[in-house]
């Protein structure tokens, strides 16, 4: 194995004053950590009354398809990872699916252009909903609450309304040339033109009676019943791929694990169709073989490991990464550390690696508005949860009657190979468009465990943001040995491999370090959002076994509840 020989003269530099690290919340039977309060309060009323983590973890989403809209859904879709107390662990794989009319070229022009937006915007953007399928199924086979028990809190916040926060007021607003353009849309998260205010109550009475009769009928309404009926008609009267038998023939699908190791904790994440696992374990395996412990979080020596091991695990992200039904992937040679040790001895001493140097294609993107969730109960089950209706408030159509908004996740597939799209990044043929399939996405639920027992939950939002948030919270307290709330806190970075640029948060790098970076040859540019990520994690502390919750101060409106 080739050791890193780097410059003693460039020192570590200390990271400037960022994000507050709040104290995180500690609890002794349960925790979730959460985008709304009221969502984690409603995961722990149900641990409260003797659910256990996947009980609480349906509560939680269901809440959340109430007050955090942006995200939060019926109409999308996700991954969940399970690990009981008994050690037996699964990835519930409950992402969209193209509808069976979909095809290759769905969004090209007669000039054989993509057409701008079609992807994004309305009905013909929509991948076939797994969420409640995927809900259903951890609840069936890992819960212990029947599906009305553990929507009540749902149905409650629904039906008596919640209030506004200035971060969902300030999200309707931004969203609102989107969501007016729908009908039921304007009606509901407009107002009809007189838009929620922070501190407004926000009732949603036809989500509430969508969420009963999917708690009387059972979810499977969902896809088979008066439910269906209503997104097939919508579809139909809008122009719309998914039929009801779309709706009919979806699938959630438990996968087996994906498992990896970093300086001696296990690291179990989700496989393929999310490329973020994989790319995760990667990242981590190039950095086990480097002094990254040796240095400060922030300094210059850490950021380039760190970026560097990034670089090269995207690379292979976008050469490899789609549905594993419909494309083969090398995950067990991606994620060995054979082949870690072979990427780890390319990285230059002091000297950023051009990533034309390492490939020439480009991944795929996905948007940072996503959501995650994390719980851990008092028995030690827990659940890492990552589910999103794609850009904010996915396409901006809501079933007529139904109340929940659509996503817009077929604008995760390559709507055509080899252009580039609105981020400025090319997409892949492993990722094209077919009937069925599921589009590549970057969430990445992890559950770490230490000495064989649960040590932490956590996971984010941001597209491809959220693959390098998990990493740096992991590395933090791993490496840096960080308490969990400053390492969620902690400045991040991101390098996706093309462009190749190094994206950073709004004073995220001071100026000594960005001066070194520099010198190595990366181009720094600061996030156009500003900050990156929403990490929600959970930790068990080994010595007292005290739930330790922490919420990324990013989002003003997340919290950690326990009790």
């Amino acid at each position: 194995m080739r050791t890193l020989a780097f410059v003693l003269a460039l020192v570590a530099v200390s990271p400037p004053a960022f994000a507050a690290a709040p104290a995180p919340v500690r609890a002794k039977h349960g925790m979730v950590a959460s985008a709304t309060a009221e969502a984690s309060a409603a995961g722990v009323e149900i641990l409260k009354a003797g659910g256990n983590a996947v009980d609480a973890a349906v509560a939680t989403a269901l809440a959340l398809a109430v007050t955090h809209p942006t995200a939060g859904n019926l109409g999308g879709g996700g991954f969940m990872l399970v690990r009981m107390a008994d050690g037996g662990a699964v990835a519930i794989d409950y992402r969209e699916t193209a509808p069976a009319a979909a095809g290759r070229d769905m969004y090209l022009g007669a000039d054989g252009g993509v057409i701008p937006g079609a992807s994004i915007v309305g009905y013909r953007a929509v991948g076939v909903p797994g969420t409640v399928a995927g809900l259903a199924l951890a609840l069936s086979q890992y819960g212990t609450r029947s599906f009305a028990q553990v929507a009540a809190p749902a149905i409650r916040l629904a039906r008596r309304g919640f209030v506004v926060s200035k971060t969902l007021a300030d999200e309707l607003q931004s969203q609102a040339p989107k969501l007016e353009q729908f009908p039921e849309s304007k009606r509901i998260f407009l107002r009809d033109g007189e838009p929620y205010a922070e501190g407004d109550r926000f009732k949603r009475p036809e989500l509430a009676r969508t969420l009963e009769r999917l708690a009387k009928a059972g979810p499977g309404d969902f896809y088979r019943g008066r439910v269906a009926k209503q997104i097939a008609a919508d579809m139909a009267a809008n122009g719309g791929l998914i039929t009801a038998a779309d709706l009919r023939d979806y699938k959630a699908k438990a996968r087996p694990v994906l498992r990896g190791t970093y300086r001696g904790y296990e690291i179990l994440t989700m496989p393929p169709p999310s490329s973020g696992g994989a790319t995760l374990l990667q990242a981590l395996n190039i950095l086990e073989g480097t002094p990254l412990d040796s240095f400060g979080p922030g300094a210059s020596q850490a950021d380039h490991l760190v970026i560097e091991a990034m670089r090269r695990a995207f690379a292979d992200r976008a050469r490899f990464f789609g549905d594993p039904d419909f494309v083969k992937i090398p995950v067990r040679v991606l994620t060995s550390k054979a082949y870690a040790a072979k990427q780890r001895a390319t990285i230059q001493p002091n000297k950023a690696t051009p990533s034309t140097d390492i490939s020439m294609s480009r991944p795929p993107p996905e948007s940072p508005d996503t959501t995650h969730f994390s719980v851990v109960d008092a028995q030690g089950n827990a659940v890492s949860n990552t589910f999103t209706l794609n850009m904010p408030f996915g396409s901006g159509a809501t079933v007529k009657g139904a109340g929940f908004l659509l996503n817009d996740e077929m604008d995760d597939f390559t709507s055509k190979p080899g252009t580039p799209n609105g981020f400025g990044l090319i997409q892949g043929e492993a990722n094209a468009i077919a009937p069925h399939k599921r589009p590549l996405s970057s969430m990445t639920p992890t559950l770490v465990l230490k000495d064989g027992k649960l040590w932490m939950a956590l996971g984010s939002p941001g597209g491809p943001t959220i693959i390098n948030t998990v990493l740096q919270v992991l590395l933090g307290t791993i490496d840096f040995h960080e308490g969990l709330g400053q390492a969620v806190a902690a400045p991040r970075l991101h390098q996706q491999w093309m462009p190749d640029v190094v994206l950073t948060e709004k004073g995220g790098v001071n100026a000594d370090t960005a001066k070194l970076l520099g010198a190595m040859g990366y181009t720094l540019r600061e996030s156009r959002w500003g900050t990156m990520g929403d990490c929600e994690a959970v930790m068990i502390d080994p010595a007292t076994g005290v739930r330790l919750g922490a919420s990324d101060p990013r989002n003003p409106d997340a919290r950690s509840v326990g009790y």
